[in-house]
Parts: C-alpha cells; sequence; structure tokens
C-alpha cells in the first residue's frame, strides 16, 4: 500500500512566492499541493503551522572524501550532517584517492554512494593533462560536470598544459567546472612570504598569496577559452568582486553558456577573521576582504552569480592545527549552509525566496537534474521544513561531521531545521535519523 505523508499548513516558499499550504505525498513523489487536504485515515499527518517548507537544497560542491581519505569524512558520515542542515542532493569532487578521473573508479564512487548515501548523489569526473581520452567515454546523462583545478588544491589535479585545456573544452558535451587562480602568480607569492617568514607564514596572509590578481586573471583566461570554443562554463567559489563582474545577468539562467557560483564561506567571512579564526577558515581559494565579500553579494543579489554552495571540504582538527605550509585548506559546511544564510535573510541581506532560488532551484537548472529541485506536483518530494524562531548555538555536542569541528563553533543561529524528507521518506526528525538510507542517484535531462 502506497505511503502518503501530509504536511499541513506550511508556509511553502517555490519559485518566488510565498503561500500558506498543505502538501501531500505519496510514495517517493509530490502528489498534491492545495490549502486543506482532506485528511484520511492512512495519512501520517505533520503539522507544519509556522514552519516554512522549501524544496530540498541541491549542493552541487561538496568533498566527502571517500575512498581514499575516510579518516576526514566518508560519504555516509557527510550525506547524514547534509541532511541534517536541510541538503538533499549533493554532486561530489573528484580528488579523492583514487581519483575520479577514470569510468572504472567513476562507476566505484556510485557504488559506494548506492551502499551508504542519505542524501541523493552524482558526481563530478575529473580532468588531468593525461586522461583526455577517458572524458571522451563519458556519458553526460551519467555525471553532473567534469571538473578541471586550474589552480592546486586538495590532491593535486592541477591541469596546466593549455593545449590540452583547449583539446578538452572542444570535446565535450559535459558542463566544464573550474577552479579558477592561476597557479604562476600563487608560487610567486608564496616564494615571496617564505623567503620573509619561512615555514612560520601567518595565514592572515592566505589572501595575499592566493590573491585577488590570482583569481581574475585565471578566471578572465577561462572564459575567455570558452568563448572561443563555446563550452559550456561554470566557475566555482568566486571569491573576488572584480571577477563577479565578468559575468552577465541579461538572460534567464537555462540560456546562460557562461555561469558562477559563490560559497557560503565567502558570503560570511573576511580577512579581518583571520586573526580569530587562524586556519580553521584556510580555504582556496582564500577568504578576502570586506570590499571582496561586499562585491559578491551584490553579483549574486543581481544575478550575475547564480548558485550558493558549500566546498565542503573536510579535514581533521590535527591536520588543521598545523602550520600555514602544511595545513590543507579547506572546512566542513554543509550541516550549516542553509541556517547561516538564513542568519543573512534575518539581517535584511537576502530574501528565503532568493535562498531558496540560488540553492535549490538554480543548481537543478543548470546541471538540468531532473524531477529535483521544486516543490511541483510529480516532482520527488525533497523536502525541508524549517523552524524560523528556533535559536541554538554550534558546539562540539551537535556538529555531526566525522572530524567534528565547524568554522561556525560558538556561533548562535536563529534558526534550525527540524524535519528534512528525502524521496518521499521522512529522513531526518528533529534530531533523529532514519535507520533506513533513502538517497538515490540524481538523474539528468540532457
Amino acid at each position: 500500500m502506497a505511503k502518503k505523508i501530509l504536511i499541513k499548513n506550511a508556509t511553502i516558499i517555490n519559485e518566488e512566492k510565498k503561500f500558506i499550504s498543505d502538501l501531500l505525498i505519496v510514495d517517493t513523489k509530490i502528489f498534491e499541493i492545495k490549502p486543506n487536504i482532506k485528511i484520511k485515515d492512512d495519512f501520517e499527518i505533520i503539522d507544519a503551522t509556522g514552519k516554512v517548507l522549501i524544496p530540498g537544497l541541491i549542493d552541487d560542491q561538496v568533498h566527502f572524501r571517500e575512498p581514499g581519505l575516510t579518516h576526514k569524512a566518508t560519504i555516509k558520515s557527510e550525506s547524514k550532517a547534509a541532511i541534517a542542515g536541510g541538503i538533499t542532493s549533493f554532486i561530489e569532487m573528484p580528488n579523492t584517492i583514487p581519483q575520479t578521473t577514470t569510468v572504472k573508479e567513476l562507476k566505484r564512487k556510485f557504488k559506494i554512494a548506492e551502499a551508504s548515501s542519505y542524501a541523493n548523489y552524482s558526481f563530478m569526473f575529473g580532468a588531468t593533462n593525461s586522461n583526455l581520452e577517458e572524458i571522451k567515454k563519458i556519458d553526460k546523462n551519467e555525471v553532473a560536470a567534469l571538473k578541471i583545478f586550474l589552480g592546486s588544491s586538495t590532491g593535486n589535479m592541477l591541469v596546466d598544459d593549455q593545449d590540452i585545456l583547449r583539446d578538452i573544452f572542444l570535446n565535450t558535451d559535459l558542463i566544464i567546472v573550474v577552479h579558477s587562480e592561476d597557479e604562476q602568480i600563487i608560487n610567486e607569492n608564496l616564494e615571496k612570504y617564505k623567503s620573509k617568514y619561512g615555514s612560520n607564514i601567518p595565514f592572515e596572509l592566505h589572501s595575499k598569496i592566493r590573491s585577488e590578481e590570482a583569481c581574475l586573471k585565471s578566471t578572465k583566461k577561462i572564459i575567455k577559452l570558452a568563448k572561443e570554443t563555446n563550452a559550456r562554463l561554470h566557475v566555482f567559489h568566486l571569491s573576488t568582486k572584480s571577477e563577479s563582474l565578468l559575468f552577465d545577468n541579461s538572460m534567464p539562467l537555462k540560456d546562460k553558456k557562461i555561469t558562477s557560483e559563490v560559497c557560503v564561506h565567502h558570503l560570511w567571512f573576511s580577512d579581518n577573521d583571520y586573526k580569530n579564526k587562524q586556519s580553521l577558515i584556510k580555504w582556496n581559494p582564500s577568504i578576502k576582504t570586506s570590499e571582496d565579500r561586499n562585491g559578491i553579494w551584490d553579483a549574486l543579489l543581481n544575478d550575475k552569480i547564480d548558485v550558493i554552495a558549500t566546498d565542503h571540504a573536510p579535514h581533521t582538527i590535527k591536520e588543521k592545527s598545523k602550520s600555514y605550509l602544511e595545513c590543507p585548506s579547506g572546512g566542513p559546511l554543509v550541516q550549516h549552509a542553509l541556517v547561516s544564510m538564513i542568519e543573512h535573510h534575518f539581517n535584511n541581506k537576502i530574501s528565503l525566496e532568493k535562498i531558496v532560488t540560488k540553492m535549490c532551484h538554480n543548481p537543478a537548472i543548470l546541471f538540468q537534474i531532473k524531477n529535483r529541485g521544486f516543490i511541483r506536483k510529480g516532482y520527488f518530494a525533497d523536502l525541508v521544513l524549517v523552524d524560523l524562531n528556533k535559536p541554538w548555538i554550534v558546539d562540539k555536542q551537535n556538529i555531526l561531521y566525522k572530524c567534528n569541528w565547524s568554522p561556525f563553533e560558538g556561533q548562535k543561529f536563529n534558526s534550525q531545521v527540524t524535519h528534512t524528507f528525502v524521496n518521499g521518506n521522512l529522513a531526518y526528525n528533529k534530531g533523529d535519523f532514519s535507520n533506513e538510507l533513502h538517497g538515490e542517484k540524481i538523474l539528468f535531462e540532457r
């Protein structure tokens, strides 16, 4: 017999609208959305009076560290943290061990996720200087995108041969996603500060080493290449005001050939926070000035930036406690991404409707994800209930990441995710998790 869940009196936020309604889930799908749905005996009822109901978030940029780096995180541990934070679908990066740069390793990851993921999943295929033939084998409906590191980061997957880069752009139908920083500029800056400080470079100089100039030069160059080759380009984690001005807002997202995104940490922190947070906010690209942060906000709100993601990239606290040169970049974010954005809403920075557009709708549009990212009849019931008046403080006892730390420790958030549905199943309920895993492989319509 079909499983039926009726969510009553929710304040639904979807497709730039806010309205109070009931919503009926039947099995895995949204069956009906209207006020005063008649209650039947076989319905499970959830009273959502006073709560906000939004589509499950789609995070298109996470590092869940499996296989090969499971001392930091696993698909199971981080997808569990994700659904507690309202993220019901994720797209994971290729810089694991082994790297996801062959079809064989891609299939291996799908098997791991099928057996262990709380959330829906897909993966990006990694480009290198030597795997063009593997790239040509990929089914564009099988994976989310092709990931290229133009600046070195965790995993050393730098693509620095310009002829090969052009060949890749000319020989794939996949969305090409880039980490955009200029390696030569970074290395020159690094040598400058090593000569001055040796191995004891202050973390405050991270934004000077991985500088605005490094980001801007690389992003200009890759946009030029995309235009020359007519490739579909998506630029990850913008961190500078100057880069954000390179993007277009004159057309709907579905018609754009070149798109961009920002991550929650670049919207929250600035270089003023290095003094207190030190290594905990060492990311690549680096967190830069408050002026850059303001410029990114402007571009996000005027739709030059299309998506908000996390770049969730956990490391152990032991690893993050090392000196600047030895300390890896990245930090965990999936559990706290949504509530951090809602905090900006409370501060009159962004509407709830815009948050939903950038974190739910636009990733689905950009990657052409089938039947997810919206509250629509017939779509998968990936849904999140949020209490906008439930303050809490982030601490070790409520952090779900395997690494058990957060750059938000000690931060008070005024909203809380109370329920998360994955494919029609109540996967997370006020701190409790379903005993079953409900994540499914994300499908694409291309």
